[in-house]
């Protein structure tokens, strides 16, 4: 089935929408130091759809903590969308992703005790729109991810896919111009991962929005643009080609 029609704000003018340089994540521990990331450099280009891969320990998660904003290195810089982020106070911070990254979580993140309209609803009141307003939006966010005809269910009458589906209509919420994606399709089975990851490479080729996944399914690499593989804290060169 084709993807659905979206229509979502255009990015910013910027060379890249995602650029880090000299990224390093020293740890404190109880038998001294460990170090995740050893001076990562990265860019992303704005429309493109990146996997980041490696095993697991590798510094992935770590790695897109710091490219959300969520941690601050131990040293170098992530610019997105043309500003610097690293040392944004945490308030600042706060605002910049509210106003231009969407997450989707390996475990969906969806309040069970509310239906999938009011889950994007939540989403909406974050960003300040309330009422019927909200209501309206998440409607028509759902419709667009196909699930107009799941709107009042609750979380567990919904299969992973749908789940997925609700949790990638809320990230949508506001328009990101960036969407980050830590192991989206670690619950699915392989039609409905590819089906989720099918829906985001709509939304970079088709819309413009830049698309990072935190992945180590190897089901989903046909529909990246690039491939990284970090292990052991940096990128090992030699896998980081491009896709055909």
């Amino acid at each position: 089935m084709a993807p659905p029609s979206l229509s979502l704000a255009k990015p910013r003018k910027t060379t890249e929408a995602i650029k880090a340089k000299g990224i390093k994540m020293v740890f404190e521990s109880g038998s001294g130091e460990y170090h995740a990331l050893k001076g990562v450099d990265l860019q992303v280009h704005p429309g493109e759809i990146q996997l980041l891969m490696g095993p697991s320990g590798s510094g992935k998660t770590t790695l897109l903590s710091i490219l959300a904003g969520m941690l601050t290195p131990t040293s170098g810089s992530v610019k997105l969308l043309g500003e610097e982020i690293t040392w944004m106070s945490r308030s600042e911070l706060a605002r910049f992703r509210r106003d231009n990254i969407g997450f989707i979580f390996q475990g969906f993140n969806l309040f069970q005790a509310l239906s999938a309209l009011e889950n994007v609803e939540v989403a909406l009141n974050i960003k300040g729109i309330r009422g019927r307003q909200a209501k309206k939006e998440a409607q028509k966010l759902l419709e667009q991810v196909g699930l107009a005809d799941k709107v009042k269910e609750l979380p567990r009458d919904l299969s992973g896919g749908q789940k997925q589906r609700v949790a990638i209509a809320r990230a949508l919420v506001g328009h990101p111009h960036l969407i980050m994606a830590d192991e989206p399709t670690a619950a699915l089975d392989s039609h409905s991962g590819h089906a989720a990851i099918e829906l985001l490479r709509f939304l970079a080729k088709e819309e413009g929005s830049t698309v990072l996944i935190v992945t180590h399914d190897p089901r989903i690499t046909d529909v990246a643009d690039r491939i990284l593989y970090l292990e052991d804290g940096k990128f090992q060169q030699p896998k980081n080609a491009a896709v055909a």
